[in-house]
Formats: structure tokens, sequence, C-alpha cells
């Protein structure tokens, strides 16, 4: 099993419908992304910060990310989600979520 931490910010005017559009996840997302091997997938919120959390429990990560991000039912959601978000100053050009270090973990 592989941890994944990524981060981005949220606009700020962008907020109440980044919260809309996830308290209102379409099922065939949901599907998507067991199939695509993540698992406990959550995102937490903190002071214009979006924190995505999910452990991967796949066979080839690089695969099962190219899929997901091929899939038209995905496409058309990040249509809607992507302009709620920007990413962090640090993201490397064309990062959208920033990955993050793990350091820690019991």
């Amino acid at each position: 099993m592989m941890r994944c931490g990524e981060v981005i910010k949220v606009k700020p005017e962008k907020y109440e419908e980044y919260r809309r559009l996830h308290d209102n996840v379409w099922p065939g997302i949901v599907e998507k992304i067991h199939a695509a091997g993540m698992q406990n997938f959550t995102i937490f919120y903190r002071d214009g910060y979006l924190f995505k959390y999910f452990e991967y429990v796949g066979d080839d990560y690089e695969a099962d990310m190219a899929k997901l991000a091929a899939d038209e039912e995905n496409i058309e959601w990040l249509t809607h989600t992507d302009p709620c978000q920007e990413p962090v100053d640090s993201a490397e050009e064309g990062v959208w979520w920033a990955p993050m270090e793990n350091i820690f973990h019991i």
C-alpha cells in the first residue's frame, strides 16, 4: 500500500461551490476512484488549502492514474472542480495537486 498526500489552494470565492460539489459527488466518480486502486480517499480544508489523502492499493500507480485521467466522466467532473482550485506556489510547472512528502506514520 502507498499513502499519498497532495495539496492545492481553493479560491476563496469558490469554497462554497467546491463544498457543494463534494456534498453531491457523482456516484460514477466514487466508483472510478475505487477502480483506480484508491481507498480512504479524503479531502481536508484549512485556511484556503485543500489536503487530499488516499491509500493506493493497486499494482501500477502510473497506469491507474493515467486511466482515471483519461476517463470521460472524470474529465467532466474536473470541469466543475478545477475552476475552484489553483496550484500552490511551490508546485512544479504543470502540476495541479502538488504531492507532499510523507515524513511520519504510526
